[in-house]
Parts: C-alpha cells; structure tokens; sequence
C-alpha cells in the first residue's frame, strides 16, 4: 500500500461514488470525491499529492472527464477509466487512451486497478 495514498474519485452517480469511496477506505486510502470536473479539478490543486485517480467519462451537464484527465496526465498522476457510456465515448476513449474498467464493475477491483498504477508512479518519484 502506498503511504499517505489519497485516491481522487470522479463520478456523478452518487451511488457508485459511494461504493467506490468505501473501497477506497477499506485500503487505508483517502477518498477525495468529486461529482463534476470543477470539484474534481480543486482537490487536485487543493490536495497537491494525489497518487491515483478513478474517473467516470460521461458527466452531468455534458462535461466529460477530460480536462480532469489532462490535469492529472501533465502532473504524471495514473488514472483508470470507469464507465458505462462506452458506445457514446468511442473519441474521449481513445483520446485518452487510459485503462478502461467498464460498468458495473465491483468497486473494490476498481479502486484496486487505480492503486496497482499509482504503485508503480509513486517508486518512480521517490527514486
């Protein structure tokens, strides 16, 4: 387990961010919850040291994850894919070209698939 992990979740379904939120704890990681990219995009700023993210690609109101992608892709912070819009994302998709867990996936093989990529990212910077 990484040390001090603080996993950004990004999803506008309350009750998977629920879900995904308990997973998180249940591996001794902060959960920091966000419902759209404005939310998503001041825990980045706010919390400085995010070591892996989770992020929905369809969002309410038309936002999709991708400046919250790009953000995280700039500060080389590893981030999974978790949606179920995928006929509609095809070009978001392959633009980011991150992993994909599609839905319904059981939340703790979703925050475990986050935390494998942050594992890595986090040997890196300490070296």
């Amino acid at each position: 387990m990484i040390d001090g992990c603080r996993i950004l979740l990004l999803d506008d379904e309350p009750l998977i961010l629920m879900d995904l939120e308990f997973a998180a704890e249940d591996r001794e990681c902060r959960p920091l919850t966000a419902t759209n990219v404005r939310e998503a995009l001041a825990h980045i700023e706010a919390q400085g040291s995010v070591s892996c993210a989770v992020l929905d690609v369809t969002l309410r109101d038309g936002e999709t994850c991708m400046p919250v992608a790009r953000e995280l892709e700039r500060r080389d912070i590893p981030y999974i894919l978790h949606s179920g819009d995928l006929n509609r994302q095809e070009g978001t998709l392959a633009a980011l070209n991150a992993r994909l867990i599609a839905k319904p996936a059981c939340s703790s093989k979703v925050v475990d698939a986050a935390l494998a990529l942050a594992e890595p990212a986090a040997t890196r910077q300490a070296s």
